[in-house]
């Protein structure tokens, strides 16, 4: 099973032309803002740092590793969010690597006395670069014994450039009021050229839709500053879709925030789409987290679905965002408010 894992990673992952390779992806996606949508920019309110981290499939040699690092600042003035983000994902055992840094602009434009829009975009530069030396190629494979590393190998393609790089470019919007907030974003608007072979291995566009509806629930007790307010108790049903070549993927489910801990739960698959006769269940999600002041973490599990089975260890994810105020706010009018997100 690891061996054909290893084999899937190559063929999706390398850019052998014909295969189409699929982004990482965050079970928190609303505490990966500027990953799943440039509009997210700023919209904190404040200069915002946050960190995703997230190993799936840590009990097999073909686990995939993903870091990202963003940070954030909306300029009142100016009503412009700018952003920073950095990622980088590692899969399998051949080391195949991504790195990708992106700076984002998004504008907030009022539309009436409940909503607001605003659109962004993102220009980023990306590097995808492998190790061959322990490349395993179907000529190495035994039907009886297994692999056989005294089989040779593909030298045409250990001797390949094992480098590629090209610039991306993604576009977004978010539409949101007090209480609702839709939106909707396009990555890889290019399709740029991703083969390490020498090939065309158009990167396909990753389009995702996301939203959710914040309800407050009972206030809790009194927060002990100066405010005189009361602790929020609230439940924010979520979805994102997302689509990306041939792969299509649903997450669909809930936060409950109970200030200061944050509790949520999600489905993730399209049952009634199947891929390569594989019906399409995936995981469930769950998540818990702690928001205090200007400080939110979470941290979340992948219970596998699918036929991998748990034994593939599911997924472990961690998210950490800080938030500063920097240089003296301006009046900010009373009808002033931020996108309804779910906590971190």
């Amino acid at each position: 099973m690891r061996r054909i894992l290893l084999l899937l990673v190559v063929f999706f992952g390398i850019g052998i032309e014909g295969a189409q390779a699929q982004d990482p992806q965050f079970s928190q996606f609303y505490a990966a803002p500027l990953y799943i949508n440039p509009a997210f920019s700023g919209a904190s309110g404040f200069t915002r740092f946050g960190v995703n981290y997230r190993n799936q499939w840590p009990s097999l040699d073909a686990s995939f590793v993903t870091f990202s690092f963003y940070a954030d600042h909306y300029i009142e003035k100016y009503k412009s969010g700018v952003g920073f983000i950095i990622t980088t994902d590692r899969a399998g055992k051949q080391n195949l690597q991504s790195t990708n840094i992106g700076l984002s602009y998004a504008y907030e434009l009022k539309i009436n006395d409940n909503l607001v829009f605003r659109p962004g975009f993102q220009a980023s530069y990306v590097l995808r670069n492998t190790n061959f030396t322990d490349l395993i190629f179907a000529s190495q494979i035994d039907p009886i014994n297994g692999f056989d590393p005294s089989r040779p190998g593909d030298p045409s393609v250990t001797a390949s450039n094992l480098n590629v790089s090209y610039l991306d470019l993604a576009f977004g919007g978010v539409l949101y009021s007090r209480n609702l907030f839709i939106g909707a974003s396009v990555q890889h608007l290019t399709e740029p050229n991703q083969s390490l072979l020498d090939g065309n291995s158009p990167l396909p566009q990753r389009i995702s839709i996301h939203g959710g509806y914040k309800i407050y629930l009972k206030e809790g007790a009194l927060r002990r500053d100066l405010t005189y307010s009361r602790k929020e108790r609230s439940i924010t049903p979520v979805f994102q879709y997302k689509t990306q070549g041939e792969f299509s993927q649903l997450d669909l489910g809930f936060y409950l925030h109970l200030e200061p801990i944050n509790l949520g739960l999600q489905y993730r698959g399209l049952p009634h789409k199947k891929f390569e006769n594989f019906p399409n269940n995936e995981a469930l999600i769950f998540t818990f987290g702690v928001t205090k002041d200007d400080f939110n973490f979470g941290y979340s599990y992948d219970y596998t679905l699918s036929d991998l089975g748990i034994a593939a260890g599911g997924a472990h994810e961690i998210s950490i965002a800080y938030f500063l105020q920097l240089g003296k706010p301006l009046k900010v009018p009373r009808d002033k408010w931020k996108i309804p997100c779910p906590k971190n």
